[in-house]
């Protein structure tokens, strides 16, 4: 069999690479330069700027660019055994272990097991993209990841191409416009009239979809993705076909379901890529014994960030605060210095969680959002003219729980 695995003494062992991970690693050596920390990815570690891949494109800049240290000279630098390509397949929180297996050559066939123990554990391993049964994972692209945002790019860098966005969320509607300063023929579909209209009220989305539009995005709201398949059968260089039906009102009545009956479209692309959403995968959470959700994420404990299972934290993307989803950049390095101050036993005043402003990263029209949106709630126009709008959304009390201002410049006609 193959050579072990680098063994650790009992300290911390921190799942998942990717921002959340890594601001634990620095909270935790600015107050413990000794603790032993062993951070297990199934990627490289290297470290890079999630947000930064909705713009990349139109920027020229390769996934290379993006990586501010590589896995390995972080680690380094942070004193940390990093266990890169290495796949968690278990934990055990009364033994306090986790079992792994890594692929260390090529080979498939060549691989590695072990266990591990821990005195803490964090899981930080993110979320995973949604692929519903119509957007085959093996056609569609996501850009959730460094890796997969390479893959792409190489693939835009033959000219300009076709490419439709399923999803036209924060993410969906950022990577359009990206797309479009590159060179490309983007169109954005949605199951809602317009964008971010899952966070929004239809008078701020509509002024968001004119924005859109008004760049030269194909938008498609109202309809559904049926299917993807390749024209070309057996190549892969064949183009895309999308098929797509609007979204119809049923009701029992007759006419009505007449009415639904509707035929599919079709568009021909590129490529396709999903922004359908997000989900935590439930392996890990489930074998460690913590609540979870799969939309919304791993249940903690808001002012220590401990989850319901003992000596296991959780953060970014993965996690859930009062069952809302914290899959926002700007709380992780207060989160992070939580889980360290309570990993090592200092006293600490607790974390308070404060939902982040949303920028949506937008040239064509600025988008700001505080509180916790919904788009079905009572929302009261503030101020409203021609190049701005500004909405409150009120709770049952009557007090503005968020507020979205929208700006469109001068330049832009909405």
């Amino acid at each position: 069999m193959s050579a072990e695995l680098p063994s650790t003494s009992k300290g911390i062992v921190i799942i998942g690479a990717g921002l959340a991970g890594w601001h634990v690693i620095d909270a935790i050596r600015a107050k413990d330069k000794d603790i032993p920390i062993t951070l297990i990815t199934a990627d490289s570690g290297d470290r890079y700027h999630k947000p930064m891949l909705t713009m990349a494109i139109s920027q020229k800049k390769s996934a290379a660019d993006l990586v501010r240290a590589t896995g390995v000279d972080a680690a380094k630098a942070a004193q940390v055994t990093l266990l890169a390509n290495t796949q968690v397949t278990d934990i055990d929180a009364a033994a306090q272990t986790v079992q792994l297996i890594s692929a260390l050559r090529s080979d498939p066939v060549y691989t590695n097991y072990a266990t591990i123990s821990y005195d803490k554990l964090v899981l930080a391993m993110g979320a995973h993209p949604i692929f519903p049964k119509s957007l085959p994972e093996e056609l569609v692209w996501h850009v959730n990841h460094i890796e997969r945002f390479g893959q792409l790019q190489e693939k835009l860098a033959a000219g300009s191409q076709h490419v439709a966005i399923i999803g036209a969320g924060m993410v969906g509607t950022e990577i359009a416009e990206d797309l479009l300063k590159a060179g490309h023929q983007v169109t954005l579909i949605d199951l809602n009239d317009a964008p971010l209209s899952q966070m929004l009220p239809t008078k701020a989305t509509a002024r968001i979809a004119a924005a859109v539009q008004s760049q030269g995005i194909n938008f498609l709201g109202g309809y559904q993705v049926s299917g993807v398949i390749r024209n070309s059968e057996g190549s892969n260089d064949g183009k895309l076909q999308v098929s797509y039906e609007p979204i119809v009102p049923t009701t029992d009545s007759e006419d009505s379901k007449q009415a639904g009956a509707t035929q599919s479209e079709t568009l021909v692309v590129d490529h396709v890529i999903a922004s359908t959403g997000l989900t935590v995968d439930g392996k890990l959470p489930t074998a460690a014994g913590v609540d979870f959700n799969r939309r919304t994420g791993i249940e903690v404990d808001a002012p220590t960030l401990r989850t319901t299972t003992d000596n296991i934290y959780a953060i970014g993307d993965c996690m859930s605060i009062n069952g809302v989803a914290c899959r926002y950049v700007a709380p992780l390095r207060a989160q992070a210095a939580t889980i360290a101050d309570d990993i090592l036993g200092l006293e600490h005043s607790g974390y308070d969680h404060k939902p982040p402003m949303i920028r949506l990263k937008n040239k064509a029209i600025s988008v700001m959002v505080t509180g916790v949106p919904q788009a079905n709630g009572n929302w009261q126009v503030t101020s409203e003219s021609d190049d701005e709008l500004i909405m409150d959304l009120l709770d049952d009390n009557n007090e503005v729980s968020a507020t979205v201002t929208i700006k469109t410049p001068p330049t832009v006609t909405a």
